[in-house]
């Protein structure tokens, strides 16, 4: 077993994105990885807590501390336990700071204050959440984008990632035999950007049929068949073409990168050079 160790004088969420990210690289060792993650480390006692859990468990330390004095007793124990102390966000704020030519303000969990950003998120899933699977409110023109597809294509969860941008986005499905809404055409004549979500049909069969099992009803309704699943598809690819929406397959995205691709368009909207 190799175990990793997280510390942390926040939440730590910074530092397990990145661990985790960078753990990807090697794959097959999952099972055989224990991470141990220590958050909100402000004091010498909580930093001792941390330390003895290396002491049981030896494997390199990950840390995010913006206490100096904390930061290298931390580096300290870690020496005499004999394990690697590796500071995440260091060469980072280092560079930063000599392009800035000023010191980093060294203060604990600085990226979540509750500043514009924050309450712009807090918004932005709020707006998600009240707009979900085509519900039209009198905010409903007031979107940032609008997602479109067909059912499973994964819209709510990329609006609600999204939302975690700070970006406000609503999600009309596209339902076989009806019309989209007059709420979605008078958004598009207003200026609101429009994307389009898509999937292969095999794919979207599979997640439709374990969709109707999850709740107890038969996969070989219609809803899971494979050819209707190929019409909507089809359909959908049509009303895209012909109301000239950008498309996206999501069939081998995940949702991360479903939304930065939606990102990329948005920004390319406002800077079309």
């Amino acid at each position: 077993m190799f175990h990793l160790h997280l510390i942390s004088d926040s939440t730590g969420e910074t530092l397990l994105a990145a661990v985790n990210a960078a753990r990807a690289a090697f794959k097959g060792t999952e099972r055989e990885t224990q991470l141990h993650q220590t958050v909100f480390v402000r004091t010498d006692r909580d930093l001792e807590k941390a330390l003895e859990g290396a002491r049981a468990n030896p494997g390199p330390v990950f840390f995010t501390i913006a206490n100096r004095d904390r930061n290298e007793k931390l580096v300290t124990g870690c020496r005499e336990i004999g394990v690697p102390a590796i500071p995440l966000l260091d060469p980072l704020i280092e560079a930063l700071s000599r392009h800035f030519g000023v010191e980093a303000s060294h203060q604990p969990g600085m990226q979540h204050q509750l500043n514009r950003t924050y309450f712009a998120r807090i918004a932005a899933l709020d707006f998600a959440i009240a707009h979900d699977d085509g519900n039209l409110d009198s905010r409903f023109a007031r979107a940032d984008v609008i997602l479109v597809g067909v059912s499973r294509t994964s819209k709510t969860p990329t609006c609600i990632y999204l939302a975690y941008r700070g970006v406000k986005a609503a999600n009309v499905p596209l339902v076989p035999g009806r019309e989209p809404p007059d709420a979605l055409f008078r958004a598009m004549e207003a200026g609101t950007p429009v994307i389009g979500l898509t999937a292969s049909p095999t794919r979207l069969a599979q997640i439709r049929a374990e969709r109707l099992e999850a709740l107890g009803q038969h996969p070989a309704e219609d809803y899971a068949e494979i050819d209707r699943i190929r019409r909507e598809v089809a359909d959908a690819r049509l009303f895209f073409e012909r109301h000239a929406i950008p498309m996206i397959d999501v069939t081998r995205r995940s949702i991360e990168e479903t939304a930065a691709a939606i990102l990329v368009e948005l920004r390319a909207r406002e800077d079309p050079q």
